[in-house]
């Protein structure tokens, strides 16, 4: 058996998630939606297509597995569960793409892991004793170290403990979900209280394994610890024009999308993309094994933020942080792509003295 067949079985070909599914939308072809794709698992399970079919193989490298198809669902299909089960065997063996299994390889490591962020110098304490813990994103301790520092400046109380590996997400959206859940249960025993992380992809994939309530992306920590975020944001002379690129992980997995909108509209003038929900094409691997399909989503994504005229665009996860800059370098836009933890300490730097001494007077 290759999948769940209450998974499986869940799906009642409604239609609900066709016009939720980037794919789709690019191509508009059934086997390019989850109702398609859940189609061809079908086939695949019963053996009414062969494993070597070619349809198989492109569409489970085609969907980006972003999950926008689970919200709408009126069934409550878990498609990112269906996906890591079709991967698992689609992608096993030889038949995984080589990129993935260099870029797994490599996060498989903690001490090769820990090398780049020693150079980059991202944030660094003791490990703690039982108290929250700051997770280090794989890619984000090389790529951004400052957004670790950034969250330190913002909660100087919560730890971030060096020695710690990958949270398992990258093997498990790439065919070795056994991996995957193994690395989070580690990762779980190496932070052993509340496990903070500004990756919402990686809060996904931490919450299925460790459960939600040991798991907070870095925008609903600060929310529920009431890190009040200090200054207001200014561009020459008037308030930021920021808007907001959604963690399709953590909105369609974990719900959290009210929390980075508070924190933002708390400092600026916030500004809702009509795509901020959509994906932006980064999906993890997704820019790297299919680079052609992901620009073609990006393209459209950087229109938009062009057209919103605004200063920031803030990105709760590394992967679209990546994606976002590398775009809009592309089109040398003068918007400025952040991480949330980075726009609050920017936000902080410009607090006004008579807003300084309130706010001491207010925790005094």
């Amino acid at each position: 058996m290759i999948f769940s067949k209450p998974l499986l079985d869940r799906c009642i070909s409604c239609g609900y998630c066709l016009p939720a599914c980037p794919t789709y939308a690019m191509t508009g072809e059934e086997a390019s939606s989850p109702r398609g794709r859940i189609s061809l698992m079908r086939a695949l399970e019963t053996g009414e297509l062969p494993e070597d079919d070619g349809t198989l193989a492109e569409q489970a490298s085609f969907c980006l597995g972003c999950r926008a198809c689970e919200p709408v669902c009126p069934a409550g299909v878990e498609y990112g569960n269906l996906l890591e089960q079709w991967r698992d065997h689609q992608w096993r063996g030889g038949q995984r793409p080589l990129r993935a299994r260099l870029l797994m390889a490599a996060v498989a490591r903690p001490w090769l892991l820990r090398l780049p962020g020693l150079v980059r110098r991202h944030a660094r304490t003791a490990a703690s004793a039982g108290g929250p813990s700051l997770m280090l994103g794989c890619a984000e301790r090389a790529l951004f170290p400052r957004v670790s520092r950034a969250v330190r400046t913002l909660v100087p109380g919560l730890a971030v403990p060096p020695r710690q590996g990958c949270c398992g997400a990258l093997h498990a959206h790439n065919g070795d979900s056994a991996a995957g859940e193994r690395m989070a249960k580690e990762l779980g025993k190496t932070l052993p209280g509340t496990i903070v992380t500004t990756s919402g992809g990686c809060a996904a994939h931490l919450a299925a394994h460790l459960g939600r309530p040991r798991v907070r992306e870095a925008s609903e920590f600060f929310v529920e610890a009431d890190v009040l975020p200090l200054g207001s944001l200014s561009v020459d002379g008037r308030p930021a024009r920021v808007a907001l690129q959604d963690s399709c992980h953590l909105r369609n997995g974990l719900g959290v999308w009210r929390q980075p909108r508070e924190l933002i509209r708390a400092v600026a003038e916030y500004v809702e993309l009509p795509s901020a929900a959509a994906c932006c094409g980064a999906a993890g691997t997704y820019s790297i094994l299919r680079p052609r399909d992901s620009a073609r989503i990006l393209a459209a994504k950087i229109d938009e933020i062009e057209a919103a005229g605004v200063d920031y665009v803030v990105a709760v996860n590394p992967g679209c942080l990546r994606q976002l800059r590398a775009g809009l370098r592309k089109r040398r836009s003068r918007v400025e792509a952040v991480h949330l933890a980075e726009l609050l300490v920017i936000a902080s730097k410009q607090v006004r003295p008579d807003r300084q001494t309130d706010l001491s007077e207010s925790g005094s």
